[in-house]
């Protein structure tokens, strides 16, 4: 084998109260990628869509975490990747997790499966760091495990995958572009203690009512005393979003990523779709175009695909 094609799932991070340790991926959108050796000891990108993402392999997120590959498994060759993004570049719902995520799963499968899931979100953070300045792994997590994730430490890289019930999440993604690395120097530098309590204990309850398959614990644990009241500022709506897809009948939810997207989590499919009419009723008139998505977990991660 010397060719592999995969789909790469969309993800939502920080999961409300989990800032960078919390994400889940989900179903659908997924980028389409496909990866192939070489003989050349290099890494070539092919895009095949209009966003301008760089072809230089050392500025473009998949080719940084293949050449972290690489540069692991000692190899004597290289990778072409064609990447079809389905998910728009800024849209908050994990675009470089899923080109990064996707271009090491594939790799790694053409390398007979050399390393770990974890080995492979520590290479796919390579990439992230190209998106954000910073290695995270809250979106590169749930794309290559699928499912929820927590991401108890960066260093060494250590990920749980968590339990979960049945759940559907709706997506609002308005067409406007949040910059991931200029979302996170918004962010305070200090917070009150007290505040922090109140989110760790929120983060505690979450991961518990996951496992329980505790609805009403999952929507009390949906909380974010540090984050959220900064972000929502650079989303238009956001609160009303928020209150509409509440009385819908969602369990909560919040800013995906860096935004602007919203995500909502809901216990049903047919809630989820009242979710999307709340949310597509407070944005018709705004001015703003913005696309809908109903979905359920996605829980493979990354898909290999004939």
């Amino acid at each position: 084998m010397n060719q592999i094609k995969v789909l790469a799932p969309a993800t939502v991070a920080n999961v409300v109260c989990g800032f960078d340790c919390l994400g889940f991926a989900i179903a659908e959108p997924n980028d389409e990628m496909t990866v192939r050796v070489i003989s050349e000891k290099e890494v070539r990108i092919i895009n095949h869509d209009h966003y301008n993402l760089p072809t230089d392999a050392r500025k473009n997120v998949a080719g940084a975490a293949l050449f972290a590959l690489l540069e692991k498994a000692g190899a004597d060759h290289g990778f072409e990747v064609e990447i079809k993004k389905n998910i728009k570049p800024g849209s908050g719902i994990g675009s470089s997790a899923a080109s990064a995520g996707g271009a090491v799963v594939a790799a790694n499968r053409l390398l007979n499966d050399r390393f770990s899931p974890l080995e492979l979100v520590d290479l796919a953070m390579d990439g992230e760091k190209i998106a954000s300045g910073e290695r995270h792994a809250d979106n590169v997590a749930p794309c290559i495990y699928g499912g929820f994730t927590l991401v108890r430490s960066l260093n060494p890289i250590d990920v749980v995958a968590l339990e979960f019930p049945p759940m559907f999440v709706t997506v609002l993604h308005p067409q406007i572009e949040i910059v991931t690395a200029v979302a996170r120097q918004m962010l305070p530098v200090q917070v009150p203690l007290k505040d922090a309590i109140r989110q760790w204990s929120n983060v505690g309850a979450l991961v518990a009512a996951l496992s329980k398959g505790d609805y009403d614990l999952i929507a009390r644990s949906l909380e974010d005393f540090l984050i959220e009241p900064v972000r929502k500022t650079l989303i238009p709506h956001f609160d009303r979003v928020k209150l509409e897809s509440k009385c819908a009948g969602a369990l909560g939810g919040g800013i995906s990523g860096s935004g602007p997207s919203i995500f909502m989590l809901s216990e049903t499919e047919e809630i989820a779709a009242k979710v999307e009419g709340a949310m597509r009723e407070v944005y018709k008139n705004s001015g703003i175009e913005f696309f809908t998505y109903v979905s359920k977990i996605n829980t493979g991660g990354v898909k290999f695909i004939d």
